[in-house]
């Protein structure tokens, strides 16, 4: 089976380089030329634009940002509908608003014949590192059935849900609770750490019980460890949430946690932390409270004979000079 593969960015990447492995051809086109320079080292191939990805192979997976970009990519210049014939199929796996990929699936089907699949994943970088993340599809029935090996060559998880849309329904639901957990997450460490308890070891009393999840399992010792290198970044769980926002409003639908949640990375991108890891969270708590549950970390620095100590105390570095 020949696969096109657009987008290759934290997630499309790894994906891409596991349809490799598991003996798939892809040809490969993203806007950052490195990205897709390392997937032809691995063995793929490149197209010069999204159409001429889609010439010639069964089907065309997208994993990009948002639904403005999944639209260009399958139906704008030089897109996947100018080089794709009617019977190859589409594979949206980005996470959009599903009212959005409802309208781009018909207009695909007008304008080509093509069939689409919804089918946005969880789990975040490493996850889609070692092919196990949970991938949640909407479309026809027969169409999931004809690409289900396919797709278990990314993800250790792969359900059908619905219609098309239903994939980001399941996608959108997915995000509501990992925000959530994340954030109680961070407020009962920091409230621990407050209470003068070793917020690691509440985490290893708690996290065997019914608070236990992989959520916390995953996050909490990235908190601890003052870890914010992205997995999935505050950025693109803002665009997940506002795409809830918008999808419950539509249907008179309140959700105030999800809104609180919204409220919160807000706060953490307005101090330059969009590009982080969710659990970056942790740092609105820091600033609320004054109180980090980072294990103290320090390094010294020795510039023209002085010694310059750098301790990690309340979300930040502060210096102490020290004279020998």
């Amino acid at each position: 089976m020949k696969v096109g593969f657009i987008g290759l960015g934290i997630m499309g990447k790894p994906m891409a380089k596991n349809l490799l492995k598991a003996g798939y051809q892809v040809c490969v086109n993203d806007f950052h030329k490195e990205a897709v320079e390392e997937l032809v080292v691995a063995g793929a191939t490149a197209g010069a634009n999204n159409a001429e990805v889609a010439k010639g192979v069964d089907v065309v997976i997208t994993m990009v940002p948002n639904s403005p970009n999944v639209r260009a990519a399958l139906l704008g210049e030089n897109g996947v509908a100018e080089g794709a014939d009617k019977d190859t199929v589409v594979i949206d796996m980005s996470s959009i608003d599903p009212v959005e990929s409802k309208k781009i699936a018909a207009e695909l089907k007008e304008r080509t014949g093509m069939e689409m699949l919804d089918c946005p994943v969880s789990g975040g970088e490493p996850k889609a590192i070692d092919g196990t993340l949970s991938i949640m599809c909407g479309g026809k029935k027969e169409v999931f059935d004809k690409y289900t090996d396919l797709l278990k060559a990314m993800g250790s998880s792969v359900v059908y849900v619905g219609e098309i849309g239903s994939g980001n329904v399941a996608k959108l639901a997915n995000q509501m609770v990992v925000a959530a957990n994340i954030g109680i997450c961070a407020e009962a460490m920091t409230f621990a750490k407050k209470m003068g308890t070793d917020p690691e070891l509440v985490y290893q009393a708690i996290r065997g019980g019914l608070a236990g999840s992989t959520v916390m399992d995953a996050k909490v010792p990235m908190m601890l460890a003052g870890n914010y290198k992205p997995g999935f970044r505050i950025d693109l769980h803002i665009k997940d949430l506002n795409n809830a926002l918008n999808a419950s409003h539509a249907i008179n639908m309140p959700v105030p946690m999800t809104a609180h949640m919204m409220e919160v990375m807000q706060e953490l991108k307005n101090h330059d932390e969009g590009s982080c890891d969710h659990d970056d969270i942790i740092r609105y708590y820091e600033r609320m409270t004054g109180v980090s549950i980072v294990k103290e970390k320090s390094f010294f620095i020795d510039l023209r004979g002085k010694c310059y100590e750098y301790r990690f105390y309340q979300g930040r570095y502060r210096s102490y000079y020290y004279s020998y």
